[in-house]
């Protein structure tokens, strides 16, 4: 085996996690390189392009904490960051610290075998590069593996067909044509509003209703950023004591039954026309009690029903089948308006699914309906997609991929057992996605960093995860979410948007300031329950 090049520490991806993890490790001394599928940075932000994507937590918020200089000279300019405006941020910050040169774009890692006598990672490239690294640091993403149904005949179609995660750089003209779209999550609720505009016909097909709250995005008013600026310090650490990580959503304080029924919903009210997440911190059991929860459900069903003038229509697009917030909370810009056009229409496909694609279109409800081009919001195969995607084996050869075979199991979101050296930014059993995910990546970031200078201070070859450490945290991470009304969804959070793949809740709910502390208590103990060899 020849050995293209020798690494202290390869960084697979190079979305914000993967860069924030290659300015920690330069910065320490170590000789780290990136490898990165796309030709840009970007991660998430560079391959989501579809019309209208933008994060769903607010800019101010959804950014770098590690520099107070990037902090300062960055200047937001919408309320949300938009995809082209993420993009930017993340070139910015790239060449800001210098980190292109040790970036490898255009490159997929294909394979990763730990070599025991070795005591080191040997790394396969698609351009059959091997490199021999100390550490592995898987940053590729909880949503970066686009999911595409296997229709009969998607192969016969005529037309183009989109995935909103997989989305080509020059965007598609839909003027003058037919389109349909299959999926109403986060990328089809942002991007159905604004493909209605150029399209001569737009056709939904909706398996489920999600529930959706008005973004209220606009543009940044100057005064709001100099004051964020001015008060960063403060913000982030209102962030980092929070539940999500956001700052201005701190831990309601009353149960929605210690108020009235027009109290609470003028409660209800306020937070709908703030716009953004703020109805789900209205109460402290909104996602514990289901009665609870039902009155913050019905609120977004009546709105829905007020806005959306068939009354057929509007019912289909009333979630009924789980409680609100329990899936992905979408943020839209005039979704449910969209549905008053002449042109959209809204197919339901939950009681007779899409039997196939055809040549002109595709076949439900024994009906052939035509379009010239289809577009997938069909989502990701979340939070272990691209970890899969790499055959990563251990040093007796078994792969990663197996042992996760019934589910993800790791250790703090951050090891997994018998696979030394290997590391994971925000992984499965960790808040990741159930946080504001830049937030969640600096802690990982820095907490995988320390371990691995702790790793070489100390003299140790590896650091492993112990596997009674890491079945009580999984035992812990099952309990947590057990005791809210998370699991009565079906949804990416347990991998139900997968055919096959095994039903397990994978984030933390138990909030970031309890995961926070709880990982500072590990390295307050000498790092309890890692292994060191």
């Amino acid at each position: 085996m020849d050995i293209t090049k020798s690494l202290d520490t390869l960084i697979v991806g190079a979305g914000f996690a993967g860069m924030y993890s290659l300015h920690k490790q330069l910065s320490d001394g170590f000789k780290a390189e990136i490898y990165e599928q796309a030709d840009d940075v970007g991660g998430t932000w560079y391959w989501n392009r579809y019309p209208g994507a933008r994060c769903d937590i607010e800019s101010m918020d959804y950014s770098y904490s590690f520099s107070e200089e990037l902090q300062q000279e960055w200047n937001w300019k919408e309320k949300y960051g938009t995809q082209p405006e993420l993009l930017k941020y993340a070139q910015y910050v790239c060449k800001k610290f210098n980190l292109r040169d040790k970036i490898n774009f255009n490159t997929k890692i294909t394979k990763a075998n730990f070599n025991e006598k070795k005591q080191n990672w040997f790394i396969k490239t698609d351009k059959d590069e091997v490199i021999n690294s100390k550490n592995l640091i898987l940053a590729t993403g909880n949503l970066s593996t686009p999911s595409t149904p296997h229709f009969p005949g998607i192969n016969e179609f005529n037309g183009n067909i989109y995935h909103t995660g997989a989305w080509p750089k020059d965007m598609p003209n839909f003027k003058g044509k037919r389109v349909g779209i299959i999926g109403t999550g986060s990328s089809g609720v942002q991007s159905i509003p604004i493909i209605s505009e150029t399209a001569q016909q737009l056709l939904v097909f909706q398996r489920t209703p999600n529930f959706s709250l008005p973004a209220r995005h606009r543009d940044l008013q100057e005064d709001r950023r100099d004051e964020y600026k001015k008060n960063y310090k403060k913000y982030r650490n209102l962030a980092k004591n929070s539940s999500f990580g956001i700052a201005k959503y701190q831990p309601p304080t009353q149960s929605a039954f210690d108020v009235s029924e027009n109290e609470r919903n003028d409660i209800y009210e306020k937070a709908w026309q703030e716009g953004g997440q703020a109805m789900l911190f209205a109460f402290t059991d909104l996602l514990t009690n289901e009665k609870a929860n039902e009155t913050a459900a019905e609120f977004v069903r009546n709105k829905i029903r007020r806005i959306v003038k068939d009354k057929r229509t509007a019912e289909l697009l009333c979630p009924t089948n789980h409680p609100i917030g329990t899936k992905r909370l979408c943020l839209d810009s005039n979704y449910f308006e969209t549905y008053n056009k002449e042109n959209v229409s809204l197919i339901d496909v939950s009681n007779n699914p899409i039997e196939k694609i055809t040549y002109n279109g595709l076949i439900t409800n024994n009906t052939e309906y035509l379009f010239d081009d289809l577009v997938f919001a069909t989502g990701f195969d979340a939070m272990t997609g691209a970890v899969n995607a790499i055959d990563i084996r251990n040093e007796n050869d078994i792969s990663l991929k197996s042992i996760w075979d019934k589910g993800p199991k790791t250790y703090l979101g951050i090891m997994v057992s018998h696979f030394p050296n290997l590391f994971i930014i925000t992984g499965p059993q960790s808040p990741g996605v159930k946080s504001q995910m830049i937030l969640s990546i600096e802690q990982h970031v820095d907490f995988v960093n320390n371990l691995i200078v702790h790793k070489q201070k100390n003299n140790y070859n590896t650091v492993s995860a112990n596997l009674n450490s890491q079945n009580e945290w999984v035992n812990h991470n099952n309990e947590v979410a057990n005791s809210t009304l998370y699991p009565l969804a079906h949804s990416w959070y347990n991998g139900d948007n997968i055919v096959g793949k095994s039903r397990n809740f994978m984030p933390y709910v138990g909030g970031v300031a309890n995961y926070k502390n709880i990982c500072d208590e590990k390295i307050k103990n000498n790092y309890e329950g890692f292994e060191f060899l």
